[in-house]
């Protein structure tokens, strides 16, 4: 129906509204020219896009799409909004990580957009013993302060608040967390800590400190180990949940133990999911807060974290690009505080202009984008809605089965977990490998004569537990394995393209090929004749038309030029053609075999 307008003049008002049924049937006629013959709901289904843990983006929202009521900003379940007000009185929080002490970064960072701390002490970060030094000068009252400190939390707890002491600060204008999380450094080291100690410490903020939290639910170890949204967020409630029975016995009320508890999430570069993903988290804590007897203390505070798992160490100015989106999307979605990884994040420590850019990319969000201004402006798309309510479910599905199976710790050290979230990486590993799921810079347009970008190591993190996966791992093996070869013999292994007919007929599978190859380190050739060109192997690039007349001659001859293996860019089935490569194909597995062929080790 077409409702009409304040003052009654409607242009659409002469035309009947479309239907579904009319939009199906004109996506028939289009892919009926692609050569899909298929009809009604086959054909809305030919553009869907089958996303991880079961979930399916369709081409179309319409109202019948429409999900459960979604609530208020500020009111449970908190799907909208923990707060009322949302962000719009000043923004997000930008929370700047610091795991070494560089001069002068941490003031460089609060006097230039950055407004919270985030440390990492310890294993992974600098010395205990150097919090003083890290925090001279900062103004404690103004600026909170979240520890990671893995095991050491209780000394650095202590340093912290010794500090506050030393400096005057009053126990109820103290800001942050204290960032206690077991269960987090278990998952990422292996090794099982007593949560006893963490729960004295949320008593002691709880009683004391009523604006400091003590412990983090950090769902990171099972984003960087591989898993989905859902296992994400499942993960993180059963973490939150096993938390809050340990605080409980402690002789916490649930209103107050839900009160020490901070969530962190990554945010990547697939706008929607994140979004949604916040969403559903905040929906989800609202449910187990309702479920344990305190439904006004179930609006989830959230910490959301530019991706470590997309960050790529090739051509990494990109990475500027995917911490861009990422950030827009933990915006949109709701995250209370937001800490964006400097580009470099990959290589090392980063430099001052990495962190400049890092701060910078909320601030234009936030001051000139203005995107903190509305409230869930996401919230009423059919799409968002219906997408946030299907990785709830999902992930309430995970979450219940992770309980049924004794909880968090022990899915962590049964070895279930891990083996859930192998599966998952292994299914998202062969995308990559196909380049169905592209990284630009790496597996898509890489640039073969890039400067390398150094930075000084960082502190290794903790490890021993799960472990921690990267978009670009498989493809930086063998990138690796090239610039080997390139310093040892001063050329890097080459490949022949052997174009046929003319630019237009050739062009886009040359294209195609150069990328192909590149992506594993192997420079194109395509200049000259093959015997010239320094190339062992040799890719027929052309149309269709061409390889049916000229395929099989062009074969022989580039293999009496002397070519070990002969490509052809496409589909066929040619005499004297040794391998095919095409959209989908396992470019790795490729890449690889013919860097074995060419000797590069």
């Amino acid at each position: 129906m077409t409702v009409l307008p304040d003052d009654g003049l409607s242009l659409a008002a002469e035309f009947p509204d479309a239907t579904h049924e009319q939009w199906q049937r004109l996506v028939e006629g289009v892919l009926r020219k692609s050569g899909k013959e298929v009809s009604g709901a086959a054909a809305e289904d030919a553009l869907s896009t089958t996303l991880e843990d079961g979930l399916r983006t369709r081409p179309l929202y319409t109202a019948r799409d429409a999900a459960p009521d979604p609530g208020l900003p500020g009111f449970a379940p908190y799907l909208r909004g923990g707060r009322p007000e949302g962000n719009t009185a000043g923004g997000w929080d930008v929370r700047q990580r610091h795991a070494a002490l560089t001069e002068g970064a941490v003031l460089a960072d609060l006097e230039n957009g950055g407004t919270s701390l985030w440390l990492v002490l310890g294993e992974g970060g600098f010395p205990v013993a150097d919090l003083p030094r890290a925090l001279d000068g900062v103004y404690l009252d103004l600026a909170p302060v979240v520890l990671d400190a893995g095991r050491d939390t209780g000394a650095a707890a202590e340093a912290l608040l010794r500090l506050y002491a030393d400096k005057g600060i009053d126990a109820e204008a103290v800001r942050g967390n204290l960032g206690g999380d077991p269960l987090g450094y278990e998952a990422r080291t292996g090794t099982a800590l007593d949560i006893a100690p963490y729960a004295a410490l949320a008593a002691r903020c709880a009683e004391q400190y009523p604006g400091l939290r003590a412990l983090t639910v950090d769902a990171l170890p099972y984003h960087e180990a591989g898993g989905s949204a859902a296992q994400e967020l499942g993960a993180s409630l059963a973490t939150g949940v096993a938390y809050l029975r340990e605080l409980t016995e402690a002789g916490l009320g649930v209103e107050q133990a839900a009160a020490q508890l901070e969530f962190r999430y990554a945010a990547t570069a697939d706008q929607f999911l994140t979004v949604a993903k916040l969403r559903a988290a905040r929906r989800l804590w609202a449910r187990v807060a309702e479920v344990s007897g305190a439904p006004g203390a179930g609006a989830q505070v959230q910490h959301a974290v530019t991706s470590p798992v997309m960050m790529s160490r090739r051509d990494p100015w990109v990475n500027m690009l995917r911490t861009t989106v990422a950030t827009l999307a933990a915006g949109v979605g709701g995250a209370d505080s937001v800490t964006v990884l400097p580009f470099d994040h990959a290589l090392g420590l980063p430099d001052a202009f990495a962190r400049r850019i890092a701060r910078n990319t909320s601030t234009i969000l936030i001051e000139e984008s203005h995107l903190a201004r509305v409230i869930d402006p996401a919230g009423g798309s059919w799409y968002v809605e219906r997408l946030t309510d299907e990785l709830a479910r999902a992930a309430w599905e995970f979450f219940r089965s992770i309980e049924r199976d004794g909880g968090l710790p022990a899915v962590l050290r049964s070895g279930r977990l891990r083996t859930d979230l192998a599966a998952t990486w292994a299914e998202r590993s062969k995308k990559l490998a196909g380049r169905r799921e592209p990284v630009t810079g790496v597996s898509e347009f890489p640039l073969l004569g890039e400067k390398p970008v150094e930075r000084e190591p960082a502190p290794e993190p903790p490890s021993g537990g799960l472990p921690r996966v990267r978009r670009d791992e498989a493809y930086e093996e063998l990138r690796a394995r090239s610039d080997a070869h390139l310093a040892a013999t001063g050329a890097r292994p080459r490949i022949y393209l052997a174009t046929i007919g003319s630019a237009a007929e050739y062009t886009a599978r040359a294209t195609f090929a150069a990328n192909l190859f590149q992506a594993g380190g192997i420079e194109p050739v395509t200049e000259g004749r093959f015997e010239d060109s320094g190339a062992t192997e040799a890719v027929l690039c052309s149309s269709d038309g061409q390889y049916a007349e000229q395929a099989e001659r062009q074969a022989e001859s580039l293999r009496a030029a002397g070519a070990g293996q002969v490509f052809l860019a496409g589909r066929g089935d040619y005499s004297g053609i040794d391998a095919y490569v095409f959209a989908g194909c396992d470019a790795v597995d490729v890449l690889s075999a013919t860097l074995d062929r060419m000797g590069v080790s």
